[in-house]
């Protein structure tokens, strides 16, 4: 198999409840950086793939609008 590196941008909405904008940011930032593979041994095999490593690069807040509880 060759070996490929795909650059990917994601986007999330994060529902957060924090003390203000700023926390509410940063704490978004920070905490959903993880990243991982999901497919399964099964998956890899009969499609005969492998991702060898995910190493997240961008994670930015574009906008923060605070939400009212009844949404």
């Amino acid at each position: 198999m060759k070996n490929y590196d795909v650059i990917l941008t994601k986007s999330y909405r994060v529902r957060i409840k924090a003390e203000n904008e700023h926390l509410a940011k940063e704490y978004s930032i920070f905490y959903t950086s993880d990243v991982k593979d999901i497919s399964s041994d099964i998956e890899r095999k009969n499609m005969n793939f492998n991702i060898e490593d995910i190493d997240c690069k961008i994670n930015e807040v574009f906008n923060v609008e605070e939400v009212n509880e009844n949404n």
